[in-house]
C-alpha cells in the first residue's frame, strides 16, 4: 500500500506545502489551452456542418472533461500524494502497474515539451523571419529559460504560471470579444465572397452520417481538453489539497469550458461555417478580415502565450511524476532530491535532457501521435481506480466525493472506453505503439528494481 501523506510544509529538503487555488486553477487552464483550439474548430465545423452541433460538440467534450475531473478530484483528495495518476494505480495494482502508469505519463509529459517546444520556435520566426534556420536553438532556449524559472523553487513556478495563464485568457478574451464587436453579417458575407465554398457539401448525411461526424469530431476536442487535470501533481503541495485540489479541478475545467464555447461562438460571428471549415488556422482568417495583416502576428502572439503557459506547466508538473516514483523506492533515490525551494531538482534535469534530446532528434511524431491514446488511457485507469477504490477501501476519509457516482463516473469510464476502441479502429498504428510503449513499461519496471537499492527493514 501507499504510506498515507506526511506534513512537508516548509520543510528544506522536501516538497513545500505552499500552493492555493489560484495557482491550481492557473495549472488546469495554463496545462489545457494551447495551439489546438486555434486549429480545432476547422476540423469539427468540417465534421458537422451546422453551427448549433458544433457548439454542442464542444460543450459534450467540456462535460466528459468535466465528469472526469469530479470523479479525480475524489482520488486527489483522499490521496494527496506527489506524481499524478501512478499514485492511483499503485495503490490500486501494485508497484508494477503504478510504474507503468507513472513511466508512459512521464514519456508522454517528455514528447509534449518538445512538441510545444519546437512549435514556439516555429511560430517565433514567424514574428522574426531571421529565426527560421534556428527554430530548434529558439525550442532549446524556451526549455533552458523554463527549466530554470523551476530551479528557482515552486514558488517562482506557480508566479509564473499564474502570470502566463493570466494573459493567456485575457487574449482569448480580448479576441472573443474583438469578434464579436466588429464581425457581423458583413464579415460573413465578405469571408464567403473571398473563399468558394461548397455548404451542402458539409452536413453528414442521415442519422448514422452524424454520429459518425460526431464522434471524430469529439476525438479532437478531447484532445484540447488534455491537461485538466495537471492540478494532481501538485497534490502533495497544496497547502490545503482536500479544499484546493477539487475547487482547482473543477473550477479549471468550467473556465476552460466557458473560454472555447466563447471562442467558438465568436468565430461564428465573423466566419460563416463553411468558411471555417475549409480553414486550418480560422482565429487567423477572422483577425485578417477585422484587423488586416496586423491579425497574423497578434494570432501568433496569442498561440506563443498559449504554449508558454503550456510548457510552464508540463516542466513543472513532470518531475513530480519522477519524484514519486523515486520516493516510493519505483525509481533511482537519487530522483527524489528537492532544493530549498521545493523544485525536485534531479527529476527536473531529467525531463529537461529528456525533452531536449526529444527537440534535437526531431523525430517524436509518433510519440506525439499516441499522445490523445495514451491520456485517455491514463483517464481510464484512475476512473477504473475510483471504482475498485470505493468498493475495496468504503471506510477511507474521503474529504470530497464525486457528485453522481457511479453513474457520473460510468459516462466517462464507457466514453474513454469508446475512444480508444475507435483510436484502435481508425488509427491503428499510432494504437499499436500505443500498446506497445504500454507493455514495455513492464520489463522497465523490472530492470529499474534490480538497479534500485531494497528498503531497509
Amino acid at each position: 500500500m501507499v504510506p498515507e501523506q506526511e506534513s512537508t510544509a516548509q520543510t528544506p529538503g522536501r516538497l513545500l506545502s505552499v500552493l492555493g487555488l489560484s495557482f491550481g486553477i492557473a495549472g488546469a487552464v495554463g496545462g489545457t489551452i494551447g495551439a489546438g483550439i486555434l486549429r480545432t474548430p476547422g476540423l469539427v465545423a468540417a465534421q458537422l456542418g451546422s453551427g448549433p452541433w458544433v457548439v454542442a460538440a464542444w460543450l459534450a467534450g467540456g462535460l466528459y472533461a468535466l465528469l472526469g475531473a469530479n470523479a479525480v478530484a475524489e482520488l486527489g483528495a483522499s490521496l494527496p500524494l506527489a506524481g499524478g495518476w501512478y499514485v492511483y494505480a499503485r495503490r490500486c495494482f501494485g508497484d508494477a502497474a503504478g510504474f507503468s502508469v507513472g513511466w508512459m505519463d512521464w514519456v508522454g509529459h517528455c514528447t509534449g515539451i518538445a512538441w510545444v517546444a519546437v512549435t514556439i520556435g516555429e511560430y517565433a520566426a514567424f514574428l522574426l523571419p531571421g529565426l527560421a534556420p534556428h527554430g530548434k536553438l529558439v525550442g532549446l532556449a524556451v526549455l533552458l529559460l523554463f527549466t530554470l524559472i523551476q530551479l528557482l523553487g515552486v514558488e517562482a513556478g506557480s508566479g509564473s504560471q499564474k502570470l502566463l495563464s493570466l494573459a493567456k485568457a485575457g487574449a482569448f478574451l480580448v479576441v472573443v470579444a474583438a469578434c464579436f464587436l466588429l464581425g457581423g453579417p458583413a464579415t460573413r458575407a465578405a469571408a464567403a465572397a473571398a473563399i468558394a465554398t461548397d455548404p451542402a457539401g458539409l452536413a453528414p448525411v442521415g442519422w448514422t452520417g452524424l454520429a459518425v461526424a460526431l464522434v471524430f469530431s469529439l476525438q479532437a476536442i478531447v484532445t484540447t481538453y488534455d491537461g485538466w487535470h495537471s492540478p494532481i501533481y501538485f497534490s502533495e503541495e497544496f497547502s490545503e489539497p482536500q479544499e484546493d485540489l477539487p475547487r482547482s479541478l473543477i473550477g479549471g475545467v468550467l473556465a476552460v469550458i466557458a473560454l472555447y464555447t466563447l471562442f467558438n461562438l465568436a468565430l461564428l460571428r465573423v466566419l460563416p461555417l463553411p468558411v471555417i471549415a475549409v480553414s486550418s488556422l480560422p482565429v487567423a482568417d477572422a483577425a485578417a478580415l477585422l484587423f488586416g495583416a496586423f491579425g497574423g502576428q497578434a494570432i501568433t502572439v496569442l498561440a506563443l502565450l498559449s504554449l508558454a503557459g503550456l510548457i510552464n506547466a508540463s516542466i513543472m508538473g513532470a518531475p513530480r511524476i519522477l519524484y514519486g516514483l523515486s520516493r516510493d523506492k519505483l525509481f533511482s533515490p537519487l530522483v527524489d532530491r528537492v532544493n530549498r525551494g521545493g523544485t525536485p531538482t534531479v527529476a527536473l534535469v531529467l525531463t529537461s535532457v529528456a525533452s531536449a534530446l526529444l527537440v534535437l532528434g526531431g523525430d517524436f511524431t509518433i510519440l506525439l501521435g499516441l499522445a490523445a491514446f495514451l491520456y485517455v488511457s491514463l483517464y481510464l485507469v484512475g476512473i477504473v481506480c475510483l471504482f475498485v477504490l470505493r468498493a475495496r477501501e468504503p471506510e477511507r476519509p474521503r474529504p470530497y466525493r464525486a457528485w453522481g457516482h457511479p453513474w457520473s463516473t460510468a459516462i466517462v469510464l464507457v466514453g474513454s472506453v469508446a475512444f480508444l476502441v475507435g483510436a484502435l479502429r481508425n488509427d491503428t498504428a499510432n494504437s499499436g505503439w500505443a500498446l506497445l510503449l504500454i507493455g514495455v513499461g513492464v520489463p522497465v519496471f523490472l530492470a529499474t528494481r534490480a538497479l534500485t537499492p531494497a528498503e531497509a527493514p
